[in-house]
């Protein structure tokens, strides 16, 4: 054995012979419990830094913790493989997207491998593949079955440059598109959606059931599905037989509506408008459209508004209200329209006196006699009700059950309980995703496409513009075939569907990967579901996560899944940052090669450059390819240093002397397996009855380095506390002064096992250099001995007046009075009491005794 530690000799090696004997393989026998360890899987972009890494060793050490404890083991990794940035480089480069996303894939599963990550690669998936795309189309077409997919016009986020529709969360706070930057407009399409909305009530009650979440992230879906509770309630209007529906959690506030808003988008803004106030509604509409969700709703944005000349009844009151329309009514939220009630909500307060419209109180505080004449700021708080008819001096809180109570016997309205989460907008009108796959027919209408045609694949014939509609839209012969159900000349759905579809249901697919027939096999599946560990980013917390649980369900309501949610337990990690250097004049990032970091300049203009942590990023300039660390460093000291420098939920700033502290450590652990196997070439590892004290102090420390690493690779996983457990129990063993015992010897053992699952190479190696020939992969996970932990004896701080004057070792089980006759009796405490009165002593068990004198 190689006295000095040379990782790059070791690590190819062992990952050669892993492959070979096939340890990542997922066992097919059943007799084991079972336990999925799953990271999110990447989209390849091209190329991987260490923060991407962090992920993927953070699940990797799970894996093989729980290989140790006898559990059989499934951890896959695949590549979420659609998506803009493919078809973006096709138009900027002139590369087929498939091309371009299976070169970066190739790339990245290079970077990846040297990690040493034990990862099954025979259960990859590809979510651009058609043999995976196939499988995507047939779980939506059970969505269509179902009546949870369909077509409807809707007011969408429309990107001019990408010309794709985006979601919400992919146009920024001002407004723009997350990719191309380009200001978002709203427009009316047919779109394809699905109903989310009918799993609302369940996606929000089953939070409760997910105690391996964290409650940040739990609280944020709860949020995003967003239950209110109150009342649907309608406006007749004048000279029309319609009526505008309205959602108000304060069906108590009635009374005091002096009018109401309609989003501008709402069908019946232009049938309500006047002929006087067209010309005006129709420019406030063509404003507004121009303008994002995000820019419609911010709270620090002033409310837009413009009456349509439309007259409403209140039907509690009989009084007539004007209609207006505004910008912060939405027609996708709720029913499209609110009613304003400015004394007693915050927004319509402002807006009233904005535009002058009446401010009636219903509501006083309950200790106030009469009304305020004259409101300062709107009155939120619950109180009694006033100007509200037979419903006046009620407390506000009831008041709420009895007017929804009278509005249903009235026909006016009725309880109702609505959502902030709306249905999912699918629909992309880009090429790289997987196609929609149902044909339009002039005579039966939309037609799914049958089973035995799947999948409907891209073509490959395609001209890049990045203009126009969609590729496929432009496409003749594949736009063109005949009706499945009749054989009448029909055409071919052109969107493509939002990539959160293909990543809604991977995790059910790896269990039976190369499945032809199927999905995926249920047995198989139901067998590994739901994923034990899943870790991955903060920023999935809502959309993924969300979707991925609603396929969940409906896939069991198809009768495929016999479980409730996806994912047992959760990992955020959190990101890795690195310095990177920025110009604030000019707002631009300087790669570190071209500043000089002693004195940061921009190289350029000479203006002094701001350095900071940020997240590790392309733009940044600041990612470092793990290539770079490993071949200076190797591996395992990468991923120790990601292990140890940050608990996992917490952002990690890189720095290149905490990487040379991991890689010091694994060279201490490597001196101490060399000098052991040169001292002790056949020891035994066998404990005897009789241990002197040095041995038990060693094995204390041994045990309670087994005992406390365990514990940290459960509940909340403290890898970087479990790491300084195994630098004291190195640091142990370097200081015993008994290397011939069996104990020594012992130590060593746990120290190698301990260490497999953060470094695995370094842990095989030292491993067989000791004697082994099995992998310490295929070891159990070392238990702790509790009487192992026992002290016989425990050091006593002995005190006179408060001030510690030495220390003598007593035995562990010597109660208050022995430990006090222990202290009189000490060498340390005659020195210091020697002719002076003990007014006082005070024993502190297994601790101290200290000594009051005068």
């Amino acid at each position: 054995m190689e006295s000095r530690y040379e990782p790059a000799e070791i690590e190819g090696k062992w990952q050669k012979t892993w492959a070979e004997l096939g340890l990542d393989q997922t066992p097919v026998n059943t007799d084991k419990p079972k336990f999925y360890a799953l990271s999110m899987f990447p989209y390849p972009s091209g190329n991987l830094h260490v923060g991407h890494t962090r992920n993927y060793v953070i699940t990797d050490v799970i894996a093989r913790l729980k290989r140790m404890q006898g559990y059989r083991v499934l951890q896959p990794l695949g590549w979420d493989a659609f998506g803009l940035p493919a078809e973006n480089a096709a138009i900027e480069r002139g590369i087929h997207p498939a091309k371009w996303t299976y070169q970066n894939i190739a790339h990245m599963k290079e970077q990846l491998q040297p990690l040493g990550l034990s990862i099954d690669w025979n259960r990859e998936v590809t979510t651009c593949s058609p043999d995976y795309y196939k499988w995507t189309q047939w779980i939506f077409l059970q969505f269509f079955k179902k009546g949870l997919a369909d077509q409807r016009e809707a007011a969408v986020n429309w990107d001019p440059i990408d010309q794709t529709v985006l979601a919400n969360e992919q146009v920024d706070n001002e407004g723009r598109s997350w990719r191309s930057g380009a200001k978002v407009e709203r427009k009316l399409l047919r779109q394809w959606f699905l109903k989310i909305t009918d799993y609302a009530e369940e996606l929000l009650n089953d939070l409760e059931t997910l105690s391996g979440w964290p409650e940040r992230v739990k609280l944020m879906q709860a949020n995003w599905i967003g239950k209110s509770v109150g009342a649907y309630l309608e406006f007749p209007l004048i000279g029309m037989d319609e009526k505008i529906g309205v959602f108000t959690t304060r069906p108590d506030t009635i009374y005091g509506v002096t009018y109401v808003v309609l989003a501008p988008e709402h069908p019946l803004t232009p049938k309500i408008t006047t002929a006087k106030q067209k010309a005006a509604v129709d420019a406030f509409i063509q404003k507004v459209a121009q303008e994002s969700e995000l820019e419609r709703t911010a709270e620090d944005k002033p409310k837009q508004g413009i009456p349509t000349g439309g007259k409403a009844i209140n039907p509690f009151t009989g009084e007539e209200i004007p209609i207006w329309i505004a910008d912060y009514v939405l027609y996708e939220y709720g029913t499209g329209a609110v009613m304003g009630v400015p004394a007693h909500d915050a927004r319509d307060f402002k807006f009233a006196q904005e535009k002058q419209l009446p401010i009636k109180v219903v509501i006083v505080p309950k200790d106030q006699n009469s009304e305020v004449s004259k409101l300062e700021t709107a009155y939120t708080e619950p109180g009694v009700l006033v100007n509200s008819d037979q419903f006046n001096q009620i407390d506000s809180v009831e008041a709420k059950s009895a007017i929804i109570e009278y509005a249903e016997k009235q026909g006016w309205g009725k309880a109702r309980v609505q959502y902030r989460l709306r249905d999912w907008l699918i629909s992309r009108q880009r090429y790289w995703g997987a196609p929609i796959p149902v044909i339009h027919c002039p005579n039966c209408g939309t037609v799914p496409v049958p089973d035995q045609d799947l999948p409907v694949q891209l073509p490959e014939d395609i001209e890049f513009t990045g203009r126009g509609l969609s590729p496929l839209a432009q496409l003749e012969s594949w736009v063109n075939v005949p009706c499945p159900s009749c054989g009448t000349p029909a055409k071919r759905e052109t969107d493509t569907m939002d990539t959160f579809i293909d990543s809604s249901w991977y995790f059910l697919r790896y269990p039976d990967a190369k499945n032809e027939q199927q999905a995926f096999d249920p047995d198989k599946t139901n067998d590994w579901m739901p994923v034990d560990q899943y870790v991955g980013g903060i920023e999935h917390a809502i959309l993924h996560l969300l979707y991925s649980r609603f396929f969940t369900k409906v896939l069991r309501d198809c009768g495929l899944l016999n479980f409730d949610e996806p994912f047992r337990r959760l990992l955020t990690q959190g990101m890795v940052q690195n310095t990177a250097y920025k110009n604030p004049v000019t707002g631009k990032y300087i790669p570190p090669a071209e500043v000089d970091s002693e004195d940061p300049k921009d190289p350029e203009t000479g203006e002094p450059l701001q350095v900071f942590y940020e997240k590790m990023s392309k733009s940044k300039y600041n990612g470092i390819p793990p290539e770079e660390v490993i071949s200076k460093y190797g591996a395992d000291t990468a991923r120790m240093n990601i292990l140890f420098k940050a608990p996992p939920e917490k952002d990690l700033e890189w720095d290149d002397a905490d990487v040379e502290g991991q890689f010091r450590f694994l060279n201490r652990v490597w001196r101490l397996a060399v000098e052991f196997i040169v001292e002790t070439p056949d020891y035994s590892a066998a404990i005897p009855q009789q241990l002197t004290k040095t041995e038990k102090d060693l094995r204390r420390a041994i045990h309670k380095a087994i005992k406390e690493v365990s514990e940290d690779l459960e509940g909340e996983y403290q890898f970087n506390t479990a790491v300084s457990e195994l630098m004291k129990l190195s640091n142990a063993l370097a200081d015993a002064s008994c290397k011939d015992s069996p104990v020594y010897a012992e130590g060593i053992e746990t120290l190698i096992k301990v260490l497999a699952p953060f470094a695995p190479h370094i842990a095989e190696e030292l491993w067989h250099a000791i004697g082994y020939f099995e992998s310490v992969h295929m070891q159990s996970w070392p238990q702790f001995d509790p009487a192992a932990l026992i002290a016989d004896e425990i050091t006593l701080v002995i005190q006179i007046k408060g001030k510690t004057r030495g220390t003598i070792q007593v035995p562990a089980q010597a109660d208050r009075q022995a430990l006090e006759q222990y202290a009189r009796e000490s060498e340390v405490a005659k020195r210091h009491i020697e002719g002076k009165e003990i007014k006082k002593v005070i024993v502190v068990p297994g601790k101290l005794v200290n000594f009051v004198v005068v």
